[in-house]
């Protein structure tokens, strides 16, 4: 019991430290020259201009029904700690708004911005949570419209965002450095999740098998194989999960398989 509470307590933490790098890039960065990153955050940049409300705070809003719906799909267990991420990061993001910008030049603020967002989602990935917003849209999606891949439906979101400022703002040229920032974005996650690697192959040695497998396929929709294989020490019989997994699901499995069978 109190290492489960020392592990939750850390997860905490984490996920405090990280989204503070993340409103980082968004309240130094992006939001002040007006750089959309994409998802829920672009939106909220975006509707900043629109509207007298900060963007903490829109941020917040936009991801209440995203939230309530992720509760109705997903359980209260799984929403919990991105809830927390979210609470945080809007929190976070107005309480650095006032500083402004640390530079003016567009490619600076695209990359610097991109990074810092990135490190901060992987940090919260890596805590057990996600950053809400367009992560609990396109699982849903995925739910009814399995053949649709996930980082096709985050690239289509993206781009339309990225468009939508466009529009708004009426320059091109802080769009394309927008489209920037997505892309640097994807990559830095990538490499601080996985060190840049394409997909996982997972092989899961357990006593709980069943468990751990039910939960890959509901919770995460990935395919799962059970395995046979024979303790080296023992000799006993032991049934391995085997699965692949696309990178930015790394850290969910890792929590499902730490929680099912530490």
């Amino acid at each position: 019991m109190k290492k489960k509470i020392f592990h939750e307590i850390k997860s905490l933490i984490m996920i405090a430290a990280a989204a503070l790098i993340y409103a980082v890039g968004i309240s130094l960065f992006l939001d002040p020259n007006k750089l959309a990153p994409g998802g829920v955050t672009g939106i909220a940049v975006i509707l900043n201009r629109l509207v007298n409300v900060e963007t903490g705070t829109l941020y917040f809003l936009l991801n209440i029904p995203i939230v309530l719906l992720g509760i109705r799909k997903f359980g209260v267990r799984f929403i919990a700690k991105t809830a927390y991420a979210i609470v945080m990061v809007s929190t976070l993001t107005n309480l650095l708004s006032p500083i402004g910008a640390l530079t003016d030049d567009l490619l600076i603020a695209g990359v610097a911005g991109g990074i810092l967002t990135a490190v901060g989602i992987g940090l919260i990935f890596k805590a057990g949570a996600t950053t809400g917003g367009t992560d609990i849209i396109i699982k849903i999606l995925r739910l009814k419209y399995r053949h649709l891949k996930t980082g096709f439906l985050f690239l289509c979101t993206d781009i339309m965002i990225v468009s939508l400022s466009a529009l708004v703002f009426k320059n091109i040229e802080v769009a394309f450095y927008a489209l920037l920032t997505v892309v640097i974005s994807g990559k830095a996650l990538d490499y601080v999740l996985y060190g840049g690697d394409v997909a996982k192959m997972l092989f899961i040695i357990t006593e709980k098998p069943e468990q751990i497998g039910k939960r890959l396929m509901k919770e995460l929709e990935v395919g799962v194989t059970y395995l046979h294989g024979q303790g080296g020490w023992t000799g006993n019989e032991k049934r391995v999960v085997f699965t692949m997994v696309p990178n930015r699901l790394g850290a969910e499995v890792q929590d499902i398989v730490k929680h099912e069978d530490p």
